[in-house]
């Protein structure tokens, strides 16, 4: 039986990934802030762990408790909407510690037993963003962004020793709490002299053309830790697919 750990699993593409992992029969790591026992039926192949990705206290216990995984998943991230000129930078040092050095940190954490076993996946969730930038979210592509290029590198390092490291690239999902795991709110983020300029984004944002689901995402997860090519990009959802296709 292979085994999976999963970050940000609260809720959104982390959440649908660990169920789906679980009912292809797989013994799966389910991990989060505060771990809740409403999240999943009990079962004897699943397991909650207490992990924060931006505390390396937390990840080193957790990737102990864990034992050997198969394949590490790194979704947890948190989202930020806004003009780029209002954001506090301490908030987008925020973002980048967690959807960046966080992933970057479990990574680093997870490629040591890997190399020792001459298996393992490891599969970093970016963000269509990437393949076109989205307006007002600067940061966050940015953080992104910048862990597609490490990913690409990383493939390289591992692949000499048999692993492999894979890109998730989720599109638009309105179903999923972007830029609500955060403490800032849109409306202060958006200047007066921004409004004429963010009005017809967010009102594309209310009513797209095309959508991806949570089952999306996961479905590229599960995708990509299977593929043993030396493929990098999995665009998730429709609006992704196209984005990549046109790109």
């Amino acid at each position: 039986m292979k085994t999976v750990l999963i970050t940000g699993c609260s809720s959104g593409y982390g959440l649908e990934t660990a169920r789906h992992f679980h009912d292809q029969g797989w013994q799966v790591i389910a991990t989060m802030r505060t771990p809740r026992d409403d999240l999943f039926v009990a079962s004897d192949r699943l397991r909650m762990l207490s992990l924060d990705v931006t505390d390396p206290d937390s990840i080193r216990a957790a990737v102990e408790a864990a034992g050997p995984v198969d394949v590490l998943v790194n979704n947890a991230g948190i989202g930020v909407v806004g003009a780029f000129e209002a954001t506090p930078m301490a908030h987008v040092r925020k973002v980048f510690e967690t959807n960046t050095l966080g992933t970057m940190a479990m990574v680093q954490a997870a490629i040591p037993a890997m190399r020792a076993r001459g298996s393992g996946v490891i599969v970093n969730i970016t963000s269509s963003v990437t393949l076109a930038a989205m307006p007002l979210a600067a940061a966050y592509t940015a953080s992104k962004q910048a862990i597609e290029g490490f990913t690409g590198s990383l493939a390289h390092e591992l692949a000499h020793f048999g692993l492999r490291a894979k890109l998730v690239e989720p599109g638009y999902a309105p179903t999923t709490r972007f830029a609500q795991n955060t403490e800032l709110d849109v409306a202060d983020l958006i200047p007066e002299a921004y409004a004429d300029f963010a009005a017809p984004i967010f009102a594309a944002y209310a009513a797209p053309a095309l959508t991806t689901s949570e089952r999306d995402v996961a479905e590229a997860v599960w995708q990509a830790a299977h593929d043993e090519t030396d493929r990098l990009h999995f665009p998730a959802g429709p609006d992704a697919v196209a984005l990549a296709q046109a790109g």
